[in-house]
């Protein structure tokens, strides 16, 4: 039985036809989303999937088809296989549906836009489009909270850049700090931001790096010499003075400050589901026991959907927060384990080491 939702913005189930990979995709979401799924098998285009809505509700389907080449890269097999892209998203009690269509002229053209909310006393449905009619509809200009709002606060984490030239590295705009972006390009400013009015939370931050690198002793967070509207990420070690940039940091060690200060960040800074994309990348096996112990306890007020190829991972949880993902004749599926299925094996094996075995699928074919 998945963990169910329990906080107003968290989705409750998806279905999706004909975007990229997936053909069809029916799923009921809990608070804790686990996907796993050999390279290629769609647990990337799940994933996606919220970002385009997202852009959608942005008012930048154009610019989306256009930068990803046209609607042929977007609809599953093109538009010869693929006449058009629906979803419908469940909300709680709040439902979004959209069918979107692909034009003579390259574009992707929006046939239906509806929305079926129980706080509104009436359905509205906006029909033959280019953009998005919600954010320009005067019943969502009501409240900052309502679920079109919640939908736009989606997105996709992912921290795999530290090289040298990586954003959270960089120079960064002091102000830039109303929400973590999706890189921490940001951080820097973040943090400072959490120091200075959420000292509760800050403190939380800095511990649970030292649990995972003792030698940390702090952030240094000011504004630069040179500018005081930047600022860089610095910080010293633990017993020291001397600051260093976040290039003398390991890479695993950089990726585990930027997934601690988005999983302990105040409340008010989160979205209401938060979609991370291979956290485990570059992180000693106790730094992702460290990071379960983060996601499992932010599942209680968030909704945590995240993609994995870690089996150390997936053995810090249970078989209904999984989505095994594979995928058949060129469509990707997504289905639960069974738990009672997995029940005999479960008394001998973990959950990550019947994964490796192939027993749970998401693995390469053979």
């Amino acid at each position: 039985m998945i963990k169910k939702v329990n906080q107003p913005g968290q989705i409750s189930r998806l279905t999706v036809e004909g975007y990229k990979s997936i053909a069809r995709c029916d799923m009921e979401l809990g608070r804790i989303n686990i996907l796993i799924g050999a390279n290629g098998a769609g647990k990337s285009n799940f994933i996606g999937f919220f970002g385009f809505l997202r852009r959608i509700l942005d008012r930048q389907l154009q610019i989306t088809v256009g930068q990803a080449g046209g609607p042929d890269a977007i609809l599953h097999f093109g538009r010869k296989a693929t006449e058009a892209l629906s979803l419908k998203v469940e909300i709680g009690k709040d439902e979004y549906y959209l069918k979107i269509v692909p034009t003579m002229d390259n574009r992707l053209f929006i046939e239906m836009e509806k929305v079926n909310w129980p706080s509104i006393p009436f359905a509205i449905e906006c029909n033959g489009s280019y953009e998005s009619a919600l954010e320009t509809h005067p019943i969502f200009q009501i409240s900052p909270e309502d679920t079109a709002s919640l939908m736009r606060k989606w997105r996709i984490f992912h921290f795999h850049d530290t090289s040298a030239t990586a954003h959270v590295k960089q120079i960064q705009n002091l102000n830039d700090n109303a929400f973590l972006r999706e890189d921490a390009r940001n951080l820097a400013a973040f943090l400072l931001r959490i120091r200075d009015h959420h000292r509760e939370h800050y403190l939380r931050i800095v511990k649970t790096i030292r649990l995972v690198a003792p030698f940390f002793g702090d952030f240094y967070l000011r504004p630069t010499v040179a500018n005081p509207d930047k600022i860089q990420l610095e910080w010293a070690e633990a017993g020291r003075d001397e600051p260093f940039l976040a290039s003398a940091l390991s890479d695993g060690t950089l990726r585990f400050i930027c997934l601690a200060t988005l999983l302990l960040q105040p409340d008010e800074f989160m979205p209401a589901t938060i979609l991370i994309h291979e956290p485990e990348l570059g992180l000693h096996p106790y730094a992702i026991n460290v990071l379960a112990g983060l996601m499992k306890s932010l599942s209680e007020t968030h909704q945590l959907i995240v993609s994995t190829q870690s089996v150390e991972l997936v053995d810090c949880f249970d078989a209904e927060d999984l989505i095994v993902v594979d995928k058949r004749d060129g469509a990707s599926t997504f289905k639960r384990p069974h738990p009672a299925e997995l029940e005999t094996w479960l008394e001998d094996y973990s959950l990550g080491e019947l994964w490796k075995k192939n027993l749970l699928g998401g693995r390469p074919g053979r």
